[in-house]
């Protein structure tokens, strides 16, 4: 097996990245530093490690989140935003988000540590389908839709491929919108109405690659069925031969009392903050009296 996919497989990173490990000579197979592409290891006998860090294969997971407003598609930020994986609690395994929806957007997202899967999902190559329903400020022309389901020159040159776009029945001054790419550009579909001088204020991915949020509330996540795990593999061209024991689930109640204490100590710290500040200012003042 080439070491980059049993990285993937092990679930240290998607392929590419464990690619780029391997090249920066941050990867050893028995003790030795690995920095070719087409190294091969054998799972059953040799010993590979990362950063020091013995890589062993685990259990695969596969879990979709119905992904509410206010957080980072990040297993850590360095800004202390809370991230998606504050909604996921008692993970047997670690998984990693598949793509991004930023932190404005709601809806499907996926979390596994298949890296082999979540790279073929991403990629370009297999045209896997994201559907969003976007809410608009005021009324898109029929020139502007059409240009939309076209391709849309981007702020930084690109041009979109064409996209599946339909106006949904809203009774509303503003427009409803249908859209489903096949693509996964940064912030892509705001970027496309925005290309044309439209504002989104609603965005919610409904369904990645056929996976919807059926019977999630915002908030709430659960483990893929073996049925849809197969699915997905098979729809970018890989064996269905990964076990999903589609038992683990979490309800938003689980981390709503976790997340209010965290708010708690942010203002708490905010107010302490504030206090020494004002203590310090009042100190100085009466130093210059």
């Amino acid at each position: 097996m080439r070491l980059q996919r049993y990285l993937a497989q092990c679930g240290v990173a998607a392929r590419r990245k464990a690619e780029q490990l391997i090249v920066e000579g941050r990867v050893r197979v028995n003790g030795a530093v690995v920095d070719e592409l087409g190294a091969r290891v054998d799972p059953e006998r040799d010993r590979v490690s990362v950063d020091g860090k013995a890589v062993t294969p685990q259990d695969t997971m596969y879990v979709v989140l119905n992904k509410p407003k206010g957080f980072v598609t990040t297993v850590e930020d360095p800004e202390g935003r809370p991230t998606v994986m504050e909604l996921l609690p008692r993970l047997p395994v670690r998984v990693v988000p598949v793509g991004r929806l930023d932190f404005y957007s709601e809806g499907v997202l996926l979390l596994t540590n298949d890296g082999e899967l979540a790279a073929r999902l991403l990629s370009s190559r297999y045209e896997v389908e994201k559907t969003y329903h976007v809410k608009v400020r005021g009324h898109v022309k029929p020139a502007h839709l059409r240009a939309l389901r076209q391709g849309v020159r981007l702020d930084d040159g690109s041009i979109t491929k064409p996209a599946k776009v339909d106006r949904l029945p809203a009774a509303s001054k503003h427009d409803w919108f249908v859209v489903t790419l096949t693509e996964g550009k940064n912030r892509q579909v705001r970027r496309m109405f925005e290309a044309l001088g439209y504002g989104v204020t609603k965005l919610q991915r409904v369904a990645f690659a056929g996976i919807t949020f059926h019977g999630l509330r915002v908030g709430d996540a659960r483990e893929l069925s073996q049925a849809e795990v197969d699915a997905l593999r098979r729809l970018v061209k890989l064996p269905a031969n990964t076990v999903s024991r589609g038992v683990w689930a979490a309800r938003r109640e689980e981390t709503d009392r976790a997340r209010r204490a965290r708010r708690a100590r942010a203002a708490d710290a905010t107010r302490e903050g504030a206090a020494a500040g004002r203590a310090a200012h009042g100190g100085r003042g009466r130093g210059r009296r």
